[in-house]
């Protein structure tokens, strides 16, 4: 048995290699991100594991694999992944979306809070004030007390009801989204839904938390943020691709919202000439939502049970499907 990695993001796999030749199983890592289809197939053609980071796993790399029965994402999302092309060959596609849950859940609440308290006017005005030898408080109020405020959350699933949970102590009200919520988790939580226009109207803060679809790409754009209050601020942790950035920079430049959060970007990096980049009121941070040695460790951990469960002859924990046409 093969298992081939094609790219990844730790320092080195020499722990998960060890792991490999203890199960008497042939490891193969490379660093394939920006090369051809052709070298991602020539390192993967007789695998029969595929550990896949951020190589787009395209038909035509399926169509070269001569042994593959399983395709791991190293991650939560798997939007580089061509999951038709893996159902129609046969191929399940394996994720981990329960290894950063709790970062996530924290970097979404940090990202409100800065919003709300104006972190990144706030440095910029202790800075004026500094070279000025005189406080000056303008330019960052007003400033509003999150308790009574209403938090608006864009998907209530793994990690949007942890975002609801660890909230529950800050004394907000809450406007929920999520048309796929079973009645039985609703009532485990403790909680209603609202239709999207009611949780974008009425929210002071907005946190996304769906997974990327066909139905949730851009589904913050120009019609969405216009229904938000001229005070609220947007976050958003999930995928890049929920947001019209072109339409977020504008709102912001142009007052429709107060601020923004934002972790993941619909191009990554995003260029120099990002709209954000230059847009006001916004805090930007590089994808690292998801980060923590534990949960770096943790992902690796998971990875490496999933490969135990294919020897096994068990199904994967959580098989990604490919959306209906």
């Amino acid at each position: 048995m093969k298992v081939v990695v094609t790219d990844y993001i730790e320092p080195d796999l020499e722990w998960e290699a060890a792991q490999m030749a203890r199960r008497g199983i042939e490891f193969a890592a490379y660093q394939l991100k920006f090369t051809s289809a052709e070298r991602v197939i020539e390192a993967t053609r007789d695998a029969d594991v595929v550990v896949v980071n951020m190589v787009p796993v395209t038909a035509e790399i399926v169509a070269g694999w001569e042994r593959c029965r399983l395709v791991i994402r190293h991650g939560v999302g798997y939007d580089n992944v061509d999951l038709a092309a893996l159902e129609r060959a046969g191929i399940p596609c394996c994720y981990i979306p329960d290894y950063c849950t709790e970062e996530v859940a924290e970097h979404a609440i940090m990202l409100m809070l800065a919003c709300a308290r104006r972190i990144e006017t706030s440095r910029k005005v202790l800075d004026a004030s500094s070279a000025r030898g005189q406080w000056d408080f303008a330019d960052v109020i007003p400033i509003w007390r999150i308790a009574g405020r209403t938090v608006g959350i864009l998907g209530c699933g793994r990690i949007g009801s942890r975002v609801y949970q660890k909230l529950q102590s800050f004394g907000v009200d809450f406007r929920i989204v999520d048309p796929y919520l079973s009645e039985e988790r609703k009532r485990e939580l403790g909680i209603q839904v609202v239709d999207k226009e009611t949780m974008f109207r009425e929210s002071d803060l907005v946190t996304v938390h769906t997974p990327l679809t066909r139905e949730t790409r851009h589904i913050v754009n120009r019609d969405t943020l216009r229904m938000m209050k001229p005070t609220a601020c947007l976050v958003n942790t999930s995928r890049g691709p929920m947001v019209d950035t072109v339409a977020l920079a504008e709102a912001l430049n142009n007052g429709t919202i107060a601020g923004a959060a934002i972790d993941v970007f619909e191009r990554e990096p995003p260029p120099p000439d990002h709209p954000l980049f230059s847009a006001r009121n916004v805090i930007l941070t590089p994808h690292l939502a998801w980060y923590s040695e534990d949960a770096a460790w943790r992902i690796r951990e998971l990875i490496v049970l999933e490969i135990d469960r294919f020897v096994a002859g068990l199904p994967p924990r959580y098989v990604a499907k490919a959306e209906a046409a």
